[in-house]
């Protein structure tokens, strides 16, 4: 039907959507605004069942679909309806002497092609049929328009639109900010779909991490666009006089990002920092492990026999600093977890873990004071292999910075580089101070003793200083101890520092043009050092 043949005062919507959640209810909305319905294919078929009146997208542009589908909207006679100008007689004569009637209200969202894309076993024919041609171009051509053209991308999206058709007699200019709201979602989600579609392709050329091209094949593309979906306003970021929002990626990793919140209050800025933090440091371990986190930093780590014995022995790392901390966990908390948690003697502000019983939330929430306003994040299971697509990114002013997660160790070695080779319990302890260094902001000094942290050093601009720092808040802790560096030892003042703390083994990276000095003063102490080849730098 034109434009030309309608009844006056009629106007007329066009709906193309996969995701039909909340159509039906859209639709007869419209209807009953004297909005003629014109629909594409599965969605016309949906609306005609439910027995509203419609017309086939193919009957307005008098083609078929083709292709298996890949044309069926792209046609002068819906772009033109949609993109002309209401304002500008030659557009509208234009119109009417092709017989094109206006387009005043677009549905429209894509083709699901992150799912395809995600879905294990999915060949390449398959994502690629999945990329949306038409979607897309139909809501750019909306929201050009959008002094006159509706357009919802989002079923979430359907009653502001209609709330804003009811607005338009009444109050025109809050109808023109809806429908420009609208408009600037639609190029979100449209930027969005091509950014998802774009690091696909980019990771299948190796272009990005992630992909089957091996490490040395890695070519960074001449321009980098990042998607982030779910956005939600945060009361305020890092201090209250600054404005910021969370915004959430697709993904199947289990992460603080897009966990389950159980309970508590609103996330802030700092608690998704620091709730990322600990629960990156607890992944790296597949026994038992616990962590206590502050300021990105950890002041508690600890592995266990059970996560009874990690939570005693990460909450023991530094009782002071943990007032008011994040922790994480890689096991589930159960009723017994939660009773030694939920205690006056510490205040948490969130716990992370892969799932949390009835029980333990009731105890968690119920038989402490701090309970009542904790956050408690569900994660999911952990233990999978992480996702080396889901890239670091930095802000600068001006530019960003982009790099591949520090994940894993498998370009490292381990030389005994000193005349005494560390015992079974330091080779232990050393391993478990090397996993929990690569957490902790650099210069980096990490004592570990009988598979906890009794010590951190975190970002002093000197090593030794990380050192003392360390020593310190370990205190007769110290003595037999083993030390973590994330960086080679400038000086040999570091490792004479820890000889008089009582620590009896160390690993680090090693690549110092003093390396021989540091060694030899392992020797003279009579200490062990374990070289790794590799350094774990956290800025």
């Amino acid at each position: 039907m034109s434009g030309t043949e309608r009844k006056a005062g009629v106007r007329r919507a066009l709906l193309s959507v996969t995701d039909k959640s909340g159509l039906l209810d859209f639709a007869r909305a419209l209807a009953a605004r004297d909005f003629e319905l014109v629909a594409s294919g599965g969605t016309a078929r949906a609306l005609r069942e439910a027995g509203l009146a419609v017309t086939e997208a193919a009957e307005v542009t008098g083609f078929p679909e083709m292709l298996d589908g890949r044309v069926k909207t792209l046609h002068p006679a819906l772009h033109g309806g949609l993109l002309a100008r209401r304002d500008e007689p030659a557009h509208m004569a234009a119109l009417a002497a092709q017989g094109i009637g206006a387009i005043d209200v677009l549905a429209v969202n894509l083709y699901a092609f992150r799912e395809a894309a995600e879905k294990a076993g999915a060949t390449e024919e398959q994502v690629i049929e999945n990329i949306d041609i038409g979607g897309p171009a139909l809501i750019r051509s909306a929201a050009k328009n959008q002094r006159a053209v509706w357009v919802a991308t989002d079923p979430a999206d359907y009653a502001a639109l209609l709330a804003g058709l009811d607005a338009e007699r009444t109050d025109p200019a809050a109808a023109a900010r809806a429908r420009r709201r609208l408009a600037a979602k639609a190029f979100r989600a449209t930027a969005a779909y091509d950014a998802a579609i774009a690091q696909w392709l980019a990771i299948g050329l190796g272009q990005l991490p992630g992909g089957p091209a091996a490490r040395e094949e890695v070519r960074w593309p001449e321009t980098f666009v990042l998607e982030g979906g779910a956005g939600q306003a945060l009361r305020y970021g890092e201090n209250p006089g600054q404005r910021a929002a969370f915004y959430v990626q697709r993904g199947r990793e289990p992460c603080a990002a897009r966990a389950r919140m159980l309970h508590g209050r609103e996330l802030s800025y700092n608690n998704l920092l620091d709730a990322d933090a600990a629960l990156e440091l607890v992944k790296e371990f597949s026994e038992p492990a616990a962590a206590v986190v502050k300021h990105n930093n950890p002041c508690g780590c600890a592995v266990g026999r059970d996560p009874l014995e990690a939570w005693g022995g990460a909450i023991a790392g530094d009782t002071q600093s943990a007032f008011g901390g994040i922790v994480a966990l890689n096991r589930p908390v159960d009723a017994a977890l939660a009773t030694l948690i939920a205690t006056p003697d510490v205040f948490l502000e969130v716990i992370v873990a892969p799932d949390f019983s009835g029980d333990a939330v009731h105890l968690l929430t119920t038989g402490v004071k701090w309970g009542r306003n904790v956050r408690l994040l569900a994660c999911g299971p952990l233990g999978g292999e992480p996702d080396r697509s889901d890239l670091v990114v930095r802000k600068l002013v001006g530019g960003f910075l982009v790099q591949e997660r520090d994940v894993g160790f498998q370009r490292e070695k381990r030389e005994i580089a000193t005349r005494r080779r560390p015992g079974d319990v330091e080779r232990r302890d050393l391993e478990f101070a090397w996993r929990v260094c690569k957490h902790v902001k650099s210069n980096a000094i990490v004592l570990v003793r009988n598979g906890a942290v009794v010590g951190v050093g975190a970002g002093q601009m000197s090593r030794v200083d990380s050192v003392l720092l360390a020593g310190d808040k370990a205190a007769a802790r110290a003595a037999g101890s083993v030390m973590a560096s994330d960086a080679f030892f400038p000086f040999r003042d570091s490792i004479d520092e820890a000889a008089s703390l009582g620590i009896t083994a160390v690993i680090q990276p090693g690549g110092s043009i003093r390396d021989a000095e540091s060694i030899a003063a392992c020797d003279e102490h009579g200490m062990a050092m374990v070289v790794t080849g590799a350094r774990h730098f956290r800025h």
